[in-house]
Parts: C-alpha cells; sequence; structure tokens
C-alpha cells in the first residue's frame, strides 16, 4: 500500500479529525476562517415501518473548533424534545458535550484523564457527578442522536482508510471507546468496512458503502454516500425493527 495515496477530505473534516491534517488544503492563517458547514438535514427514525421520531442536525468548524448540533422531534410534534450539541478541537479531542430535555439535562467535560460527566434533574438541588476514566479524545455516541455515528464512521474512515489505485482501502475493522452519557454508561465499539452495496431508497437505486458498527450487545449496519462526502444516509438496527433514513 502506498501511503502518500491517502483520502482527500475538505479542511473542515480535518479539523474534526488530525490524523487528516497532512492531507487538508492550506489555507492562509493571517486571518481567522468563517465557520465552514460540513454538514446538515435530518433523519427519519421509523419503528416497524413508521415514522416516530426526526432528527434534525447541523455540522460546522469555526476558529478549529468542531460543531455538532442535533434535536430530536416527536413524529406530529411541533417542540424539540431533546437537544445536544458536542464540541471537539481541532485534534478530535472532547472540549464538552451538553444535552437536554424538558426534565433534565447533563453535561460531559475533560478533566484531567478523566470524563466528568454532571447531570441536572428537576427534582435535584445539585448536579450528580460521575467520572468515567476514559481519554479526551473517546468518542460520544449518545442514545437516539445518529449524527453522531455519522461522526464516528468519519472517524473510522478518515484514519483507517487510504486510496490506492482508485479504490478505497481500509483496515478490516478498528475499536473505539465510547461513552453514552444518557445512559452513564462507556463501552467498546468495533467499526468494520463490509464494502459496496446497490439498495433501493425512497424507489431510487444507489450503490452506497456498507459499515457495521458492534458492540458487546448490538450490531447496527451503516450505509455512507462515498459520493457524497460520505455522508450518513442509512442505519439499520434489526434487533429493533427500527429504520433511519436521512430525509
Amino acid at each position: 500500500m502506498n501511503p502518500m495515496s491517502r483520502m482527500r477530505w475538505t479542511t473542515s473534516m480535518v479539523l474534526l479529525f488530525a490524523a487528516l491534517l497532512a492531507a487538508a488544503d492550506k489555507k492562509d492563517k493571517s486571518k481567522p476562517p468563517d465557520a465552514e458547514h460540513i454538514d446538515s438535514g435530518s433523519f427519519g427514525v421509523f419503528v416497524k415501518g413508521q415514522r416516530v421520531l426526526t432528527e434534525t442536525f447541523r455540522i460546522e468548524t469555526d476558529a478549529g473548533i468542531s460543531q455538532v448540533k442535533s434535536q430530536l422531534q416527536e413524529s406530529g410534534g411541533s417542540a424539540s424534545v431533546q437537544k445536544s450539541e458536542l464540541k471537539m478541537s481541532g485534534s478530535g479531542e472532547l472540549i464538552s458535550y451538553t444535552w437536554s430535555d424538558s426534565n433534565s439535562s447533563l453535561v460531559v467535560t475533560p478533566n484531567n484523564e478523566f470524563l466528568l460527566e454532571k447531570i441536572t434533574t428537576a427534582s435535584s438541588s445539585k448536579p450528580a457527578e460521575q467520572p468515567f476514566l476514559m481519554p479526551s479524545t473517546s468518542a460520544i455516541l449518545d442514545n437516539n442522536f445518529f449524527v453522531h455515528r455519522e461522526v464516528l464512521a468519519w472517524r473510522y474512515l478518515g484514519t483507517a482508510c487510504h486510496t490506492e489505485g482508485g479504490n478505497l482501502q481500509c483496515k478490516p475493522s478498528d475499536e473505539y471507546g465510547v461513552l453514552v452519557p444518557q445512559d452513564r454508561t462507556s463501552m467498546r465499539v468495533r467499526v468494520e468496512l463490509v464494502g459496496k452495496e446497490k439498495l433501493t431508497i425512497r424507489g431510487a437505486e444507489r450503490e452506497l458503502l456498507r459499515l457495521n458498527l458492534k458492540g458487546d450487545a448490538f450490531s447496527w449496519t451503516l450505509w455512507v454516500d462515498d459520493k457524497d462526502k460520505f455522508k450518513l444516509v442509512r442505519v439499520l438496527i434489526p434487533d429493533d425493527n427500527t429504520e433511519v433514513l436521512r430525509d
């Protein structure tokens, strides 16, 4: 494999994952860059074919900080029921993660060798704290936020893959430590490249890149579009009869 034949990404993705800095386009550093849009849109969450949630998200970088904002709405509802914001440094390290609903909120920040989670509820007078012995490079995969899965897929593709002869070549799999803040738990997950697959989405045939996301107690399938900045298009969770589609 030719180590010089790296995948080329936009500068915004490079800011998200420091491993790709060598492939980034050089820009004038004499003036700060404007906020750069990476991806935005919405995912529909379907259980047994019925839409139950809509996730609206936006990913951008601003002054070297990557921000992933998302909100969830129940089907037919007008107000968001959950919100989250993930901030990372240009080297991909966690700066902060915040989540809230109508009854509670939480924030995760690095604290020396730990990640510290603070949880506030309507009935509590002071936040409860829970430390996790995890580095700041750990991924956030919170419940119901599928944009976090897109970010993890980009991380795998950006650090474990390169192009050779115009074809994508990746390590068979890579493992990551992740935090699930709403569950107050950490775990190890594995991302695996399966390859190109043809599938029909909303009546149109598409060829997408399939990845498997696995943990000790779950197995998900992700499809990303390698012709459109590797955006997440579909997620299948067979054990829960759940399908997620980009709108």
